[in-house]
C-alpha cells in the first residue's frame, strides 16, 4: 500500500460524506451494484493484497477542474511525472490554453488535462490486446503496458488524448488515477500538487468546497455525449465570445448562445493559398497505407476471379480455367504476408503481434485481424485443392497431385475448392468491412463518414481489376480487358461518389472535420486537386478503353499507363487520408501536446535533447 506521511496536509485527503446515486447520465455512480462485481477486491497494487478502507471505493470518482483558478504553473503535470517515473517526453496529465480577446481586453484559459475515467471508455472497446480495464473500483480506466503491444489505436479513439505512445519503450500508459493513493484515502498527485486550488477529486457530481459549478462543458473540451467523462469544471469569469488554440491545429472556439457553450470551427491560421507539401505526405502511419492498399487489392483480385469462375464472367472465367490461376494466387498470397509483415512492424512490439486477437468482442482491429487471417487461411486451402484440377505449371500436372492425394476424388477436391474459395471471399470483405469500421471514431471527424466504405470496397474493384489485367493481359480471353474495364469503373466511381459526399459534409458539419478539410485543401491544396483530377481522368479513360476493346500490345500499353494512373492516385488518396485528420483533443500549447512544436524540434535537432520531451522518430 502507498505509505501516507505522517505530516500530510487535510487538503490531500479524500473528503466524500455525502454522494449523489446516479450520475447527471443517469448511471448508478455505485459501480459494484451497477456491475454486479463482488466487493471486499483487492486491487494487488505493486503485489500487495490489501484492500483499501475508503467507504466510496465502489463509487465513480472524477476530476473537478476550475479553470477561474489555474495558473498555468504545471505543478500537476511535474507531480504526476515525478509520481509515475515518467520521462520526459511522456505526461499523463498536460496543462494546454486557449487565448482570446485583444489587448488591453486579452484572456489566457488554462485547462489541465489527464485520463477522464469515462463512463463509457472507448479505449478498451477498440484496445485489440484487451490491456484496458474499468474497475468497479474508484470507476478507474487502468490500461496495463505489459499486454500492450503498441498499436496507438486508443490514442485515435480517445477524444482527450489521454492514452500516450511511449515509441521508446513500444507500449502505451496513462493516467491510472492514483489508485494507490485512494486506497489510503488520499488525492491523486496532481490535485494534491495543484498551486491555485484548481484541481479537485472526489466522487462524482459532488461539489467540492468553495465551488458552484459542475459543468461537463468548458472551452475546447470535446462533446462528452462521445463517452460520458467523468470530469466536471467551473468557469465563471467573463470570457470572449472565441478562443483560439496556440498549438498547430487550424481550430478556434466560437460561443454557441443556443447551445450556451463553444462549439468548435475552422481557425484559418495558414490562410487559403494551396502547397504542394509533398513530404508532408509522410507519416508514421505509411505501412498502413501499403497494408491497406494491397489487402484491398489482394481481394479484389481473387474476388473477381472467383466470380467470374463461378458465374461465368467473359474473360474472367477464361483467366480462372488458365495455367495462369495458380501462380497469380500464390503472388497475391506472398504480396499479402508481405503487407502482414509490415503491418507487424508497425507495432512498438512485433513479436507481440498475436495479442492482436484477444478483443474479438469489441474492437473492430481484432475483427479485421482475425478477417484476413480467415482469408489467407481459406485462400491457401482453396489453392491446395484446386491443384487437383490445375496441377502446378512446370512442375507436376493435376494427375500427380491425385497421386500424391489418393484419398481425395477429383470430384471431392472441385467441391472443396468451391467451398472454400467461398469462404475466403466472405472472409476476405468481412475483413475490408471491419478495415472501415476501424477508423468510424467520433473522435476523428473528418474519418467518421461512410465514405471510407465506399473507399476501401472501390479501391477493392480497382486494384484488383488493374492488377488481374497487368498480369493476364494478352495472354488470355481478348474481352478480358473490357470486362475487367467495367468493373474497375463500378470501382473509381464509387469512391468518387462517396469523396464528393464527404467533401459536402466536412463543409457543412464544422469542427474538426471542417479543418482537417481545410488543411486538406490549403496545405496539401494541389495533391488533394491532382487527386481529384486523376481520378476523373482515369474514370473517363477506363470507360473509352472498355468501349475500344483494344488489342495486342496497344491494349498492354494503355491499360498499363491507365493502371499505374490509378495505383499513383489510390497512393496519393490514402496518404492525405491519414495526414490531415483533426482528432478532437484538448490544446496542446507545450512540447509534447503541440505537433508544431515536435515537427520544429525535429527539424532542428532539439529532439535530440531529452530534456526537450521530443523523441525523434523512430518508424
Amino acid at each position: 500500500m502507498f505509505q501516507v506521511r505522517t505530516d500530510e496536509p487535510d487538503y490531500t485527503f479524500l473528503k466524500d460524506p455525502e454522494t449523489e446515486q446516479c450520475n447527471r447520465y443517469g448511471q448508478l455512480i455505485d459501480l459494484a451494484e451497477l456491475s454486479g462485481q463482488p466487493r471486499g477486491v483487492s486491487l494487488r497494487i505493486n503485489g500487495d493484497e490489501g484492500v483499501g478502507a475508503n467507504p466510496n471505493r465502489y463509487k465513480q470518482h472524477g476530476f473537478h477542474f476550475t479553470a477561474d483558478n489555474c495558473i498555468g504553473c504545471h505543478a500537476c503535470e511535474a507531480a504526476c511525472s515525478e509520481k509515475n517515473d515518467l520521462p520526459a517526453h511522456l505526461s499523463f496529465r498536460a496543462v494546454g490554453y486557449v487565448e482570446g480577446g485583444t489587448y488591453p481586453n486579452f484572456t489566457r484559459m488554462n485547462i489541465s488535462m489527464a485520463c477522464n475515467h469515462c463512463d463509457d471508455p472507448v479505449c478498451p472497446k477498440g484496445c485489440p490486446t484487451r490491456a484496458y480495464t474499468k474497475h468497479a473500483e474508484y470507476g478507474a480506466v487502468i490500461q496495463d503496458p505489459e499486454i500492450c503491444f503498441g498499436c496507438g489505436y486508443c490514442t485515435w479513439v480517445c477524444p482527450y488524448n489521454a492514452p500516450q505512445l511511449d515509441p521508446i519503450e513500444g507500449h502505451v500508459q496513462k493516467c491510472n488515477m492514483c489508485v494507490d493513493r485512494l486506497e489510503v484515502g488520499l488525492k491523486p498527485a496532481c490535485v494534491s500538487a495543484c498551486l491555485g486550488n484548481a484541481l479537485e477529486f472526489g466522487v462524482v457530481e459532488n461539489l467540492p468546497d468553495n465551488r458552484e459549478q459542475v459543468s461537463t462543458a468548458i472551452p475546447g473540451f470535446p462533446s462528452p455525449d462521445i463517452t460520458h467523462p467523468n470530469i466536471r469544471f467551473q468557469q465563471t469569469r467573463s470570457v470572449p465570445r472565441e478562443f483560439t488554440r496556440t498549438d498547430s491545429a487550424p481550430v478556434k472556439y466560437h460561443r454557441d448562445d443556443t447551445a450556451n457553450g463553444f462549439t468548435s470551427m475552422v481557425d484559418d491560421k495558414y490562410g487559403r493559398k494551396r502547397d504542394w507539401n509533398i513530404a508532408g505526405l509522410s507519416s508514421r502511419e505509411n505501412p498502413l497505407v501499403i497494408f491497406t492498399l494491397v489487402s484491398q487489392a489482394v481481394i479484389g483480385v481473387f474476388a473477381l476471379l472467383f466470380a467470374g469462375a463461378l458465374f461465368g464472367i467473359l474473360g474472367l472465367d477464361a483467366v480462372a480455367a488458365s495455367p495462369l490461376y495458380l501462380p497469380l494466387l500464390i503472388a497475391m498470397a506472398g504480396l499479402q504476408v508481405g503487407v502482414l509483415y509490415l503491418s507487424t512492424q508497425h507495432l512498438g512490439k512485433p513479436t507481440r503481434f498475436y495479442r492482436g486477437f484477444n478483443n474479438l468482442r469489441h474492437s473492430p482491429l481484432s475483427r479485421e485481424a482475425l478477417g484476413v487471417s480467415l482469408f489467407m487461411g481459406f485462400l491457401s486451402a482453396h489453392f491446395v485443392f484446386s491443384l487437383f484440377d490445375h496441377g502446378v505449371p512446370g512442375l507436376f500436372g493435376s494427375d500427380a497431385v491425385a497421386g500424391l492425394l489418393p484419398w481425395f476424388s477429383p470430384a471431392f477436391a472441385n467441391g472443396l475448392a468451391m467451398v472454400t474459395g467461398a469462404l475466403a471471399v466472405l472472409a476476405g470483405l468481412g475483413a475490408l468491412y471491419f478495415m472501415h469500421a476501424i477508423y468510424r471514431i467520433k473522435a476523428r471527424p473528418f474519418w467518421n463518414h461512410w465514405q471510407v466504405l465506399t473507399s476501401i470496397y472501390g479501391t477493392m474493384l480497382s486494384l484488383g481489376g488493374v492488377l488481374i489485367g497487368l498480369v493476364c493481359a494478352g495472354v488470355t480471353d481478348a474481352a478480358l480487358l473490357a470486362t475487367l474495364a467495367v468493373f474497375v469503373t463500378i470501382g473509381l466511381i464509387a469512391e468518387g461518389i462517396g469523396l464528393v459526399a464527404h467533401a459536402r459534409d466536412m463543409l457543412r458539419q464544422g469542427g474538426e472535420g471542417t479543418a482537417a478539410h481545410y488543411m486538406l485543401t490549403t496545405k496539401h491544396g494541389y495533391p488533394y486537386l491532382l487527386r481529384n483530377a486523376a481520378m476523373a481522368v482515369n474514370i473517363v479513360a477506363v470507360v473509352a478503353f472498355g468501349l475500344a476493346e483494344p488489342t495486342g500490345i496497344a491494349a498492354t500499353l494503355l491499360w498499363g499507363a491507365t493502371g499505374l494512373s490509378i495505383l499513383l492516385t489510390a497512393l496519393v488518396g490514402r496518404a492525405l487520408f491519414y495526414v490531415v485528420v483533426i482528432p478532437t483533443t484538448m490544446p496542446g500549447a507545450f512540447f509534447w501536446r503541440n505537433k508544431g512544436f515536435e515537427e520544429h524540434a525535429r527539424e532542428t535537432g532539439l529532439a535530440l535533447m531529452p530534456q526537450v520531451g521530443v523523441v525523434p522518430d523512430l518508424h
